[in-house]
């Protein structure tokens, strides 16, 4: 059988009889694969450890008729701060599902990979909160994805996003609209001017100076309520994860 070597992270796992994992991957070098792990419930010196969710590993497949099947899995970064804290878990969680969603088997984008790993790597460390990383996450993935959010301009009178203090967010358009423009605000998310030029300045940077970017409470606020809705909406599903995530929040924040 033709075997193989990647770059990878567990993005899911499945157990399958008394002793095999059925394992998700995202690939460097293959995009989504899924893979069997035999034995991986007993194997110690094949995968010893290296299949926990999230864990960036090096994987070595052999790809017969059926579904490749995992030789060796070598850790490559442990992450053991995401698991220790529930929070940082659930924004793995939450990224790593929504990669699962969205991708479909084999189509490579390692632009995706990177940005998964370097944000992983990112909350790990601990040198910003998991609400900045996810904000970055979300916003780098929509442009991978082709679903940017037009946030330049107003969406009906092209007003500039310097010309008003405040807009709306509309979910269906993609966009924003000014307040002169927007006829009813019902499910629509207001954004102010600081925060939307906030997400523009993260979408044009290196990833590296990115991460380095400062928002307010209020801004980190806006920018969750835009990007968790709209990146839901062009799923077509709400990831559970991100039910939990939520729900975690509203616990901590006690409100």
């Amino acid at each position: 059988m033709a075997a193989f070597t990647t770059r990878a992270i567990v993005l899911r796992r499945v157990a399958f009889g008394d002793f095999d994992l059925i394992v998700t991957l995202l690939t460097l070098n293959r995009g989504k694969i899924t893979v069997m792990a035999k034995a991986a419930k007993k194997s110690i010196k094949r995968f010893s450890g290296a299949l926990e969710l999230f864990t960036p590993i090096q994987a070595v497949c052999s790809k017969g008729r059926g579904m490749p099947i995992l030789q060796e899995a070598s850790l490559e970064n442990p992450l053991a701060n995401i698991r220790l804290d529930v929070g940082k878990t659930a924004y793995a969680s939450y990224w790593a599902e929504i990669i699962d969603i969205y991708l479909e088997e084999n189509h490579k984008q390692p632009e995706l990979y990177r940005l998964l790993y370097f944000t992983l790597t990112g909350l790990d460390a601990g040198r910003r909160s998991g609400e900045m990383w996810s904000i970055l996450f979300m916003m780098r993935f929509l442009i991978l994805a082709g679903l940017e959010p037009r946030f330049d301009r107003c969406l009906v009178c092209k007003t500039g996003v310097e010309r008003s203090p405040a807009f709306f967010f509309d979910l269906t358009k993609g966009g924003i609209i000014c307040e002169r423009c927007n006829s009813s605000p019902s499910g629509k998310i207001r954004l102010m001017k600081g925060t939307i030029k906030q997400l523009q300045w993260l979408g044009k940077k290196e990833l590296s100076q990115a991460a380095r970017a400062r928002f307010s409470v209020s801004a980190v606020d806006e920018a969750l309520s835009v990007l968790e809705a709209f990146l839901p909406y062009h799923l077509g599903k709400t990831p559970r994860s991100l039910k939990f995530l939520k729900g975690l929040r509203f616990n901590v924040d006690g409100c």
